[in-house]
């Protein structure tokens, strides 16, 4: 992550689970936004984070249940479709390093049903 520092305008994180968000702070340019829809139970980061770079926090609910629902009947009414790569976890590796090299297309799904078989 070093060596993509102050790379990115804006990062959209969707972890649920507690995680340090000092690192993905790092990754933002000057001016540079994280935008939390996740909803983990504590978010802790160094001030400095904000101050040094003017960046942002900011944070969005995802919608009620039926805003979920009418969007999920809008994406296949009208053709949308997610591109993703569906991989078996054994291959995950191979996956970080497709992540390292810049070499993904879409994103990573884990067939986590089929990779326990």
């Amino acid at each position: 992550m070093e060596s993509s520092a102050r790379s990115l305008d804006f990062i959209i994180d969707t972890a649920s689970g507690d995680h340090p968000f000092d690192p993905y702070m790092a990754l933002l340019k000057q001016n540079g936004v994280l935008v939390l829809v996740g909803f983990p139970s504590e978010v802790k980061f160094n001030p400095m984070s904000l101050l040094v770079g003017s960046r942002v926090i900011f944070g969005s609910a995802a919608g009620s249940t039926k805003d979920m629902q009418e969007m999920l009947d809008f994406c296949p009414a009208n053709n949308i479709y997610p591109e993703v790569e569906v991989i078996l976890i054994q291959y995950m590796n191979e996956a970080l390093e497709m992540l390292e090299n810049r070499d993904v297309k879409y994103r990573f799904v884990i067939d986590i049903k089929n990779s326990l078989k």
